[in-house]
């Protein structure tokens, strides 16, 4: 578990202070979202470029914590090249990762998540979840090309 906590220090760190595809809006992006966390301050906006039903690029602008940005770092590199499918069921995947507190699933999130799995960190900061989870919601918002702005709240 120690291993764990590093890794996820590490990478974390490592995300926020070069955060990748950030601050982009990539060529052609075509489904935009605005996401706002009004109780830390958090504030993205995510651009997706998708093309035949695949996320061909992926960008984010912005400010926001050291968890928010990582997270949002990590989402644009784990959906890109994915279907849109794809990127709904990470979606789905982290935000279960990080909101599930029931103890009866028993899956590795490594064999679903990857390296999204170091995220389960977060768990242990349950303030923090809406940090972390900010990014994703928007990315999946900006699919839905939902106008609406997104909140953790």
């Amino acid at each position: 578990m120690m291993e764990l906590r590093e890794l996820y220090e590490e990478l974390i760190l490592d995300h926020n202070r070069n955060p990748r595809n950030y601050p982009r809006k990539p060529d052609g992006a075509n489904h935009t979202a605005h996401g706002f966390n009004p109780l830390c301050g958090d504030e993205f906006t995510v651009h997706l470029h998708v093309k035949d039903g695949v996320v061909q690029d992926v960008g984010f602008e912005g400010a926001g914590c050291a968890i928010s940005t990582a997270s949002a770092s990590l989402m644009t590199e784990a959906v890109k090249g994915k279907s849109v499918e794809q990127a709904e069921s990470l979606f789905a995947n982290v935000h279960k990762l990080l909101t599930d507190e029931s103890e009866q699933d028993t899956t590795d999130p490594t064999e679903l998540l990857g390296k999204l799995s170091v995220l389960i960190g977060v768990k242990e900061f349950p303030l923090r979840v809406k940090c972390a989870t900010l990014a994703w919601h928007t990315m999946h918002a900006a699919i839905k090309d939902d106008e609406d702005t997104v909140t953790t709240e």
